[in-house]
Formats: structure tokens, sequence, C-alpha cells
């Protein structure tokens, strides 16, 4: 059971963002996607979740083309976290939280048991109980940006593509969600995260892969990518790995000239 894509070619406006791309996800592992802006990492997550169509090969979940999963099916399977933080309607922060249920329930039914259980333990997750009343629209970007981590949770499926997932979050919420990032691969969830922070990708995702003008330039257990030479290859930055406390972090010492 895996999400993966084959020899996948992506266009935008006609421009080639993604080529030749082979990557994939197993059950139980945190695949971080790195690399500089432009690189092609959201149109990779977004071709993962089935909602960009390739140019050439597929993307394929438990072996088949993602294509043959009908939106409730494919929405049970992969939730998806886009980069953007944005909520067009001033709703509460629990009815956006709730949308995360509606692959598991046909058209207008109420809500289960299950469906409730899931909102109050994804809202409990990220810490938005105590505004669960409150318009989204009132929220400050970080609180806004837990909510919509919170709807993905809820969502509960078996596949979780998060774009920038710790964008507008502070350091204490970003290593939270990281940690149940974690708990929920270790429970038989793939996770894929794109990221530029590389020292949360260095701590926290299995695998890894580097990619630069929508190519894979390396791939392989972060502490194998992380190198000096994969760093200059593909940020033009001399950098280094290093340990602080016993945990990875990334070090960038100067641009390349």
């Amino acid at each position: 059971m895996t999400l993966a894509t084959h020899d996948l070619d992506v266009r935008l406006g006609g421009r080639r963002v993604i080529e030749g791309m082979a990557a994939n996800v197993a059950p139980g592992e945190i695949l971080a996607v790195a690399g500089p802006n432009g690189a092609g990492k959201s149109t990779l997550l977004k071709a993962m979740a089935g909602l960009l169509a390739p140019a050439a090969g597929t993307v394929s979940l438990d072996g088949a083309p993602i294509q043959v999963f009908d939106r409730r099916a494919l929405g049970r399977a992969v939730a998806y976290l886009p980069q953007e933080r944005v909520v067009h309607w001033p709703v509460s922060v629990r009815t956006v939280v709730a949308l995360g249920r509606l692959p598991h329930r046909s058209a207008f039914a109420a809500e289960s048991a299950a469906d409730r259980e899931a909102i109050a333990a994804a809202m409990r997750a990220m810490d938005v109980e105590a505004f669960a009343e409150r318009s989204v629209a009132t929220l400050s970007g970080g609180e806004r940006a837990r909510v919509l981590v919170a709807r993905a949770l809820a969502q509960g499926a078996r596949f979780l593509i998060a774009d920038e997932p710790t964008a507008g979050l502070d350091p204490a919420h970003a290593l939270a969600l990281f940690s149940i990032l974690k708990r929920l691969a270790g429970e038989g969830r793939g996770v894929v995260v794109a990221l530029h922070d590389l020292s949360i990708a260095a701590r926290f995702a299995d695998r890894m892969i580097l990619l630069k003008h929508g190519r894979i330039i390396a791939e392989g257990r972060p502490r194998d990518v992380l190198t000096e030479a994969n760093l200059a290859a593909a940020y033009a930055v001399k950098a280094s790995l290093r340990e602080i406390d016993g945990l990875p972090v990334v070090v960038a010492h100067a641009p390349l000239t």
C-alpha cells in the first residue's frame, strides 16, 4: 500500500515544472520534500494528492491510477493541506474542522459519533478547542493555520500530504505538530511534507528527497541527503548538518559566490 509517482511530468502554463519524477511514500513513514523556491515541491504534492493532472506518467494509490478513485474514496485515502491558509467564509472554527469528515458520510447525513470524536481529537491536538465557536475571520494567521491542520487531521486519511505545515506556527506548535505527524506514522499512516526548515526535516523525517528544477538530486535518509555537496547544489549555499544537544541542525554559513 503506497502512494507513488511513476516517471511523472507536470506542466503549468506550458512550462515543465516536474520532470521524470519517481517518488513514493509508504504507510508508517514521513517523507520530507525539500528544495529551493521554484523547485517543484508544491506541484509534486498537488499531483500526489490528485489535484493536478500529469502531462506524462502516473500517480498511483495502492497500485491503481489515482484517477480511478471517486472524490469521496480519494478523500478517505488522502488528506491534503495546502500552503495557502485561506478560509473564504466567516464560519466557526469547529465548522471548518468538521469539513474534514465529509468524505466519511453521505450527502446531508448528520455527524456520527465517530465524526464528533475525530473532530474533537483534531481540535485538541492542534490546541484550538478554546475558540471552537469563534469565526475563523477573527483569528490570527497562526491560529488559522492550526485550524486548517486540524481539519486535515480530522479527515483521518491513510496518507496526509502537507505543504509547509509549519508556516505561521510558533516553535511550540510546530514541534507539537511534528510530534503528531510522527505518531500518525507510527500508527501506520503515510505522511508527505514539503519543508523549508531542514532542521525539522532532519529531526523528524524517515526519508527525504531534495529537488531542484523539478528533478530529484538526492534521496534517502536525511543525514545522507543533507550533505555539504547536496546543499550547495540545491541552494547555492555553504551549509552543514551538525548536532546540538544530540539533535540534528542544518547551519547555513554563507552563499556561494
